[in-house]
């Protein structure tokens, strides 16, 4: 799940949506020691929450069909994490209603799952989910093809999946953020496509959102952090096939293009190690 860039400011929460923590979760707290440097114990509990992300998007993506509801989904994946002994991460984090965030076409986050919402064919459809186990979450998200889609949209997946592997080609303890943001801005920009600026990927551990904002474009409004082993990241692009603006929706959740133009968002949780990473929330190992 993004968090928004400190380059713009949060709107003002709502009686709608209170500041509240989900059920069996504590409440979190401000991190004031900064970035943190998990332990090989935390690491393996993260590993096993971010297993249980991975199981449940590879179980949705393998089940989606054209007549389904974003709310199928939901119920579907909250049963799906608790069954494995974890909490939804998302379901009531600052008051959001679900277990997932389903975005449609030219919604670009943090879209609200609902029973009167339905999935057509030739829709692309992001699907975002965490998991809170033993203290600790994993957080991903994937955009899934729906039936048979237009290549525009094929292709902005594709693109947009493949920002995400150039990110995570850059992880290393050494190297730094901008080295992250630079090799999915390049990407993203070499095939014509924008960057939503809006929104960043974040650190995850104890708390769904922790140090360091993850930026997915060149800045030097944000801190360029230096990566160290055992750092955990939710790397997360989100690419626009028009402009880079968004516009908040009066539900005050749901994010969409400006122009109407279609979006696309992959997510892995994301070990920083010495000579490298490990992708937590790989659905390949699943």
């Amino acid at each position: 799940m993004n968090i928004l860039s400190n380059l713009f400011a949060p709107p003002q929460q709502s009686k709608k949506h209170p500041q509240t923590q989900p059920h069996g979760q504590p409440k979190a707290k401000k991190n004031k020691r900064g970035v943190e440097i998990k332990s090989a114990q935390e690491i393996e509990i993260m590993r096993q929450a971010s297993v249980i992300v991975a199981t449940v998007l590879k179980e949705i993506g393998e089940r989606v069909e054209p007549g389904m509801t974003t709310g199928d989904l939901d119920l579907y994946a909250e049963k799906r994490i608790r069954d494995m002994g974890a909490t939804p991460s998302f379901k009531g984090y600052h008051g959001f209603p679900g277990s997932i965030c389903a975005s449609i076409n030219a919604e670009v986050v943090h879209g609200i799952p609902s029973k009167k919402k339905v999935i057509r064919a030739g829709d692309i459809l992001k699907v975002d989910t965490g998991a809170y186990f033993q203290g600790y979450h994993g957080d991903s998200c994937i955009t899934i093809a729906v039936g048979k889609v237009s290549q525009k949209a094929d292709k902005l997946i594709q693109v947009a999946e493949e920002a995400l592997y150039e990110g995570i080609h850059q992880v290393k303890a050494g190297n730094c953020l901008l080295d992250i943001a630079g090799a999915i801005e390049d990407h993203v920009k070499k095939h014509g496509y924008s960057v939503v600026e809006d929104f960043t990927g974040h650190g995850v551990g104890r708390n769904l959102h922790e140090e360091p904002h993850v930026f997915n474009f060149r800045t030097r409004q944000l801190p360029n952090v230096q990566l160290k082993a055992g750092m955990t990241l939710a790397i997360e692009p989100i690419l626009n096939a028009g402009s880079k603006f968004t516009r908040l929706l009066r539900d005050r959740w749901t994010v969409v293009t400006v122009d109407n133009a279609l979006s696309a968002q992959f997510e892995h949780t994301v070990l920083v190690t010495a000579t490298g990473y490990e992708i937590l929330t790989d659905r390949n190992k699943i």
